[in-house]
């Protein structure tokens, strides 16, 4: 039998910031493994307990989910060296196509623009397009710099990796206007009014808010669903998937595929202009 303490969960904490994991995936790792803590009824526990923990999530949550926490989970048993209470994660058939209801076609994003320059908001109209048009994460928007917009570039370092972001000449025509407009002397372009750098929840708050003025349904508006066009946008002109791999900071490929999905209504039609049906 097992105990999990605070103080384990720490360690834990501190192994994987020595490993240079991002902060959000450290958080994640460590809210996934507190969440099994509260949901176990006893301190003590075994492999059967962490079982009717996965069927418990797998009612619950969808695989994809189910899948993330156990991957948590199983990195702490890891950790610990507790091998003998690691599950196997859910297997998923492959999905071919991009989920529709989930994706902002381009379309809608001119829309989200048009709606923060009817609200005003210049910060986030220029915010999303510097997303859209370079692909970074939004955990790297805090690399958009004075210094880098006048560069034409970012060297951004995340995840244990290291690439440089190119700005398009008319982005960085726009931010330096922004720029001087906003009297920005050094440091991160898109900042709160108290002069920090926005994060994750500032973008995410100013997003959600122009879905009715620009009538884009909410769960499709999140900040890296504008990294998902731009890789989309960047596949169907290139064709160059290990090249957009480089742009996007993946490891992997296979990563990359994730985000150069069709719609099964744009495969519908490509099959159909085969021309290999007889009228």
């Amino acid at each position: 039998m097992r105990t999990i303490t605070i103080e384990q969960i720490g360690n834990f904490r501190d192994h994987l910031i020595e490993q240079e994991r991002c902060a959000a995936t450290v958080g994640k790792y460590i809210h996934d493994v507190k969440e099994f803590m509260r949901w176990m009824t006893d301190t003590r526990f075994d492999k059967s307990v962490v079982l009717a923990y996965k069927t418990y999530l797998c009612g619950k949550y969808a695989p994809a989910s189910v899948n993330a926490a156990l991957s948590s989970i199983n990195s702490f048993f890891n950790f610990m060296g507790w091998y003998e209470l690691r599950v196997k994660s859910i297997r998923l058939q492959r999905q071919i196509f991009a989920s529709e209801e989930r994706e902002l076609t381009k379309a809608e994003y001119e829309r989200l623009l048009m709606a923060a320059q009817r609200k005003k908001n210049k910060r986030l109209y220029l915010l999303m397009q510097t997303i859209c048009s370079t692909g970074i994460r939004v955990s790297e928007v805090r690399s958009v710099t004075v210094e880098a917009v006048e560069r034409g570039r970012a060297d951004i370092q995340c995840k244990g990796k290291r690439r440089t972001v190119f700005f398009p000449p008319q982005l960085c025509k726009l931010l330096r206007h922004y720029i001087k407009e906003q009297k920005i002397k050094s440091g991160a372009v898109f900042v709160t009014k108290n002069g920090n750098p926005l994060d994750r929840s500032n973008i995410w708050g100013e997003m959600k808010g122009l879905c009715r003025a620009a009538g884009v349904a909410e769960k499709k508006v999140f900040p890296h669903n504008l990294r998902h066009l731009f890789a989309r946008t960047y596949y169907t002109a290139q064709k160059d998937i290990v090249r957009l791999a480089d742009i996007l900071g993946h490891s992997s490929v296979n990563t990359t595929r994730i985000y150069t999905k069709e719609s099964g209504e744009i495969h519908r039609r490509q099959i159909q202009r085969l021309g290999l049906l007889l009228c």
